[in-house]
């Protein structure tokens, strides 16, 4: 097994940069995801640790090696793309020994790879079959297990499951964790899907334009965004973000706008002290809105009042759609109990204990979390 680092790795593709100084050191054992919108560097990171794209500058490592200049081959790591690239005249037997064979691999052992891989996949009674007479998901276990028969020190994953229904892409994702704590090895998977992201991974690597945003938990990453993009971008659905200005009013500050004045509590207002008379930018979670007959006890709720704009019922929790009379819009995800009519107008409690604060005066394009 191996732990991987990029040091202040660069990506030129011409004149453009495609992953800009990206540090980051993948613990042995860890499963590390590189998440981020279409474009962000996610899968040309992963293809420079594959060697498939050669770095423009920096180091990447696995283990103690530095592998800039080492073939892929020698690398001793397994991809498995997003499509599922399988040989379609052989049978899964042979799609998963075939990169064995081209090692020279004794013929028991080859079989005893397979066999084990198929086992730990649930595909043993598929071996004889042609991919052609596979599901979706059957051969994306396929995929996989010609990766597993390899005994790689690294996994590397390209969007693996972003060609299966949506039913399939939670069965799969659940066994690909499984898969991880049986094996013990680095798995580094990229996807653009926050929520695969968030069920998967021991930490995430948040990018964007070819730089990386921030590297933590998924907890942390949701409970506390370093910026506007990672705080908007983690989270279904997305955080709410207001422009306001925040201003004092005897001892207390309020969060300020031509439809809002909300009271901010004491346990944020020191933090933004500093801010009073600026204009800053709040977020709040969908979950921090709620109905205020089902709202939980002992919060600093504050009442905002919206238009219903579209309510979705999803049996467990209504997500409402609202709208302020100068357009501005929002999400709220409230109890099912609660009965909304498109038209209606009503109050909200915004939970105050669970919002943030960013402000734009260092980075307009992406304001910094205020701590």
């Amino acid at each position: 097994m191996a732990s991987v680092t990029f040091e202040h790795v660069n990506k030129k593709f011409g004149d453009f940069t495609a992953i800009q100084d990206l540090s980051i050191e993948i613990e042995d054992k860890e499963f590390l995801v590189l998440v981020g919108p279409s474009g962000c560097g996610k899968t040309t990171a992963l293809r420079c640790l594959a060697g498939l794209e050669e770095v423009t500058g920096g180091k990447v490592m696995i283990g103690d090696r530095v592998v800039n200049d080492v073939a892929q081959k020698d690398r001793d790591i397994a991809m498995v793309f997003q499509s599922y690239a399988l040989y379609p005249h052989m049978s899964v037997f042979d799609n998963m020994a075939f990169g064995l064979k081209l090692r020279r691999l004794p013929k028991a052992e080859i079989q005893k790879r397979v066999e084990n891989s198929a086992k730990i996949l649930g595909i043993e009674a598929l071996l004889k079959r042609k991919p052609r007479e596979l599901s979706g998901g059957q051969r994306q276990r396929v995929a996989l297990g010609r990766a597993i028969v390899r005994e790689p020190k690294v996994f590397l994953l390209d969007e693996p499951l972003s060609n299966l229904d949506a039913k399939l892409r939670v069965q799969t994702r659940a066994e690909i964790t499984k898969l991880h704590h049986n094996l013990g090895t680095t798995f580094v998977y990229v996807t653009h899907d926050q929520t695969e992201a968030m069920t998967m991974a021991t930490r995430i690597a948040v990018m964007n334009k070819g730089v990386l945003q921030q590297l933590d938990t998924p907890q942390n990453l949701y409970d506390k965004p370093n910026n506007l993009f990672v705080a908007g971008f983690i989270g279904t659905p997305a955080m709410n973000f207001f422009n306001v200005k925040l201003v004092k009013d005897g001892e207390n500050i309020f969060a300020t706008s031509e439809e809002l004045k909300i009271k901010i509590p004491k346990s944020k207002a020191d933090q933004l002290a500093k801010l009073v008379g600026k204009e800053v930018i709040m977020g709040i979670r969908p979950d921090d809105i709620h109905n205020p007959d089902y709202a939980p006890n002992n919060i600093n709720g504050e009442k905002v009042e919206a238009k219903i704009e579209v309510t979705e019922l999803m049996g467990n929790e209504i997500l409402i759609y609202l709208a302020f009379g100068n357009g501005g819009q929002f999400v709220a995800r409230v109890d099912p109990r609660s009965k909304y009519s498109f038209g209606d107008k009503t109050q909200l409690l915004f939970n105050m204990d669970n919002c943030y604060f960013f402000d734009p005066s260092v980075d307009p394009e992406n304001p910094q979390a205020v701590r």
